[in-house]
């Protein structure tokens, strides 16, 4: 659904505005019922007979107008809806950014922290079913992967993620013999995760370790915005 952004309005005032409509429209209705009696003392009965009809249809179809938007405002007022910034993708709940320039992963967590997020820490299969899917799109090139929020560099071999919550290895998807902190790069090996096969992971496996100090794109996440605004 759509968002238009706005203060949600206060419930209580809502529903005392609503009361105050329904017995204006009531007084309203009882006033144009005397005036009905009152003229019908002089009109020939077919004339008042078209004129009860008239007033008659005229405030039922105000009195429903009220009721529906009554309704209406019930099920989609104060509703949540979550939204992005420009250049952020929506998916379950966060916000995505992809960056489109290159950086080491110090610098592009920095970047990422400008943004009001982090580089992305990948919680469930379909979280990392959605980011290999969108990574197929936007790699050039089967080298051209993407910084995560994974690092060994405290203690070799011990993964953790931004928020230094350890890897659930149940929820690893390293590629091949992947991590295998290859010295062929440098002699400090390979401490930061990238992810990414421009042509698609077998059972989603696309992480690779490399050394932090190469520079790739990257991937920040945040949580999308669910302040009480209107959804049409």
């Amino acid at each position: 659904s759509k968002c238009s952004t706005g203060e949600a309005p206060d419930r209580r005032s809502k529903v005392t505005a609503e009361r105050v409509a329904l017995l204006v429209l009531s007084a309203l209705l009882a006033a144009a019922l005397i005036v009905i009696y009152r003229l019908c003392e002089f009109l020939h009965f077919y004339s008042c007979f078209i004129i009860k009809t008239f007033i008659y249809f005229y405030c039922f179809k105000v009195i429903y107008k009220q009721l529906q938007w009554s309704l209406y405002s019930n099920l989609f007022i104060d509703d949540t809806c979550p939204k992005c910034e420009e250049g952020w993708e929506l998916h379950g709940g966060k916000c995505y950014y992809f960056s489109t320039s290159k950086s080491t992963w110090d610098q592009s967590r920095d970047d990422c922290r400008r943004g009001g997020g982090d580089l992305v820490k990948i919680d469930s299969r379909e979280e990392q079913s959605f980011l290999e899917l969108r990574l197929r799109e936007k790699m050039n090139c089967d080298e051209d992967k993407f910084w995560i929020g994974l690092t060994d560099s405290k203690e070799e071999g011990k993964w953790l993620w931004v928020d230094d919550s350890p890897l659930n290895t149940s929820l690893a998807f390293w590629s091949g013999t992947e991590p295998d902190n290859w010295p062929g790069k440098g002699p400090e090996g390979e401490d930061c995760a990238r992810m990414g096969k421009k042509s698609g992971a077998d059972d989603l496996k696309c992480w690779f370790d490399v050394p932090c100090k190469i520079s790739y794109k990257s991937i920040c996440e945040k949580s999308a915005e669910t302040g009480r605004v209107t959804c049409v």
